[in-house]
């Protein structure tokens, strides 16, 4: 991930209403959510969460696809950790008992497999 991508991605999230919706979507997992079952959820204004969401979907952090009358939001794994992956790179400056408990906390938070619960 490039430094601009990061910061717009990083940016996008500094906002409690998105920090929210985007939390909401990865929560989710890949079914995704329907725009009008989030700001019901939330309890937010459908023109304040379609800001919400323009800003993260520009950011590349979620995505949209149409489903009859619904847009149906999804986060974007792969960005996720790709920001991730960014803010981690040369972590610890060869001490990896720093990054121990943000390593352990990645193992423990993995998505359940199917079946498992």
């Amino acid at each position: 991930m490039e430094m601009i991508n990061a910061v717009a991605a990083l940016s996008a999230l500094a906002h409690q209403g998105r920090l929210a919706v985007f939390r909401m979507l990865v929560q989710t997992g890949h079914e995704g959510i329907a725009a009008g079952e989030i700001a019901r959820r939330l309890d937010v204004p459908p023109n304040t969460l379609s800001s919400n969401l323009n800003i993260l979907s520009h950011a590349r952090l979620i995505a949209g696809r149409r489903d009859g009358r619904s847009i149906i939001y999804t986060a974007r794994y792969e960005v996720m950790t790709e920001l991730l992956e960014y803010l981690m790179q040369n972590c610890c400056a060869g001490n990896p008992e720093i990054c121990a408990p943000l390593a352990a906390l990645v193992l423990d938070s993995r998505c359940c497999e199917e079946g498992q619960a």
